[in-house]
């Protein structure tokens, strides 16, 4: 099945061809890098990390580059509020990001081009701009000709002559009209500033997206993505400079991911339910966010709750139980799984493909994860025949519950495990199962094992008795028996 994609640009699925043949080049709009970013940004950071993390198990080359916004308005507000350089507020806060992105189990992008490290070539942009009377200069401010681009609106279905009308333009007198948007933005005393051809000053915010996005990948590129409120209108704005200077199309598939309330409501920091990324990862496990997200078509709004993102953590312990269940059962008994029997069990198979239809129908993630847990419940359906009865109690011949699993069963355990390792390799949700085994409480789990153990002796089944204490000695953990109660310490390591 073909990959397809749906397209903002033509507001339907379209199959993925790209531009040069086994080679995508993929943008994301990255941080403005003034806070820790907060959970609504998590969500096109983990999932457009899933999804070029699929297109290269798909066998696609993939150059991956996301932007670091490092200077913008609300950077130099935060160097006033502490009192420091715009430049030691960007620093600190794209060191933060790579942190936590490295936390949450993103993949780092091939490039993290920064707007100050390309002043010299959004100038030159600029100036092309206005060498195609694309864009003004007015008072060593340059704008955009919003008119002069016949295609203005193509994304987001905006019309000029409605958004001419629209409040929600911001009124400059020394426009020419007031659609017109900031392509470089004169000095104003103590904020940053660099040399241009029209004196001192900034980039607008809009420009440096095309000019880092053409830079590194080329002037037309396959996948440009964000969130859905970057449609209008910074979208918009980077398709008419972009086209504007280069004649070119500039993206061929625009990809937005929905929005993220808080308990329903939109976030904001005057609402108090405005939280980082940071501060969720302090309460959960980085994987169960990625899990969270994952469990949701990425172009469909999202709910985060305390109850939603629970429910995410059940989920993923559930299937990471499973593999560890699977791992015991195929530990135990190695000896009886032949290599011939490593054959492609249909059902499990059929089960995959449906996964990856699912991942190729415009990354359904939700339908994808439901095929992963049809693969848990086939696991389970093996592994119930193994009840701790079964495993505890020689059980008699008539019974016909012998406890033990078939070749084909046990071959069959391998598959799933291994189809669910196979395709973690763009989920990267199964590193959970470490912290998961670090929560285990081990005292308990002994006193579990001796309370078993004195039901067994109490029944005079001496060998599985012995057989508990003896393997417990092996992993460090021995037994005293006295009287009336058994004690246990760990083995003094030499």
């Amino acid at each position: 099945m073909a990959i397809k994609i749906y397209n903002t640009l033509s507001r339907k699925k379209e199959e993925l061809i790209p531009i040069e043949a086994g080679k995508v080049r993929m943008y994301l709009c990255g941080p403005t890098v003034y806070d820790y970013f907060h959970i609504g940004n998590a969500r096109p950071f983990i999932l457009f990390d899933v999804f070029r993390r699929y297109l290269k198990y798909r066998e696609l080359d993939v150059k991956y580059v996301v932007n670091l916004t490092d200077i913008d308005d609300k950077i130099i507000k935060k160097s006033i509020e502490e009192k420091i350089p715009a430049s030691d507020v960007a620093k600190k806060y794209t060191e933060a990001f790579k942190e936590d992105i490295k936390k949450i189990g993103i993949k780092a992008a091939d490039e993290y081009p920064k707007a100050t490290e390309n002043i010299p070539e959004i100038i030159k942009l600029i100036e092309k701009l206005i060498e195609r009377g694309m864009a003004y200069s007015i008072d060593g401010e340059v704008y955009y000709s919003v008119k002069n681009f016949q295609d203005y609106g193509k994304l987001s279905g905006k019309k000029i002559d409605e958004l001419r009308s629209g409040a929600r333009v911001e009124i400059d007198q020394r426009k020419k009209d007031p659609l017109d948007f900031s392509l470089w933005k004169a000095a104003k005393p103590g904020e940053p500033c660099w040399e241009s051809p029209w004196g001192k000053g900034r980039p607008g915010w809009h420009i440096e997206c095309s000019v880092m996005s053409m830079k590194y990948l080329g002037e037309s590129i396959d996948i440009h993505a964000g969130g859905i409120d970057l449609v209008f209108p910074h979208h918009e704005n980077e398709i008419a400079q972009s086209e504007g200077a280069t004649g070119k199309p500039f993206v061929k598939y625009w990809m937005h991911n929905g929005f993220l309330n808080i308990d329903g409501e939109k976030m904001s920091k005057s609402l108090g339910n405005f939280f980082t990324a940071r501060e969720i990862m302090e309460k959960y496990h980085p994987a169960v966010i990625r899990m969270f997200f994952l469990l949701k078509h990425y172009r469909s709004p999202i709910n985060f709750s305390e109850d939603r993102i629970k429910e995410a953590q059940q989920a993923l312990e559930r299937i990471i139980t499973t593999l560890q269940n699977i791992s015991v059962e195929l530990d135990e008994k190695k000896s009886e799984i032949r290599e011939t029997e490593f054959v492609l069990q249909e059902s499990i198979e059929k089960i995959k493909r449906e996964f990856l239809d699912e991942m190729d129908d415009d990354f359904n993630t939700a339908g994808a994860m439901a095929k992963v847990f049809d693969l848990v419940k086939e696991a389970n359906l093996i592994l119930r025949k193994r009840s701790t009865i079964d495993m505890l109690v020689d059980l008699p011949p008539d019974t016909g519950l012998s406890g033990r699993l078939t070749e084909s069963e046990l071959a069959a355990l391998l598959k799933i495990k291994s189809t669910i390792q196979e395709i973690d390799s763009f989920l990267n949700i199964l590193y959970y199962g470490d912290a998961l085994k670090s929560t285990i409480d081990e005292d308990l789990l002994v006193q579990i094992l001796i309370d078993v153990r004195r039901k067994l002796r109490e029944t005079k089944q001496w060998a599985l008795s012995d057989e508990i204490r003896d393997r417990l000695g092996e992993v460090g953990i021995i037994l005293k028996d006295c009287s009336n109660k058994t004690t246990w310490q760990k083995k003094v390591k030499n």
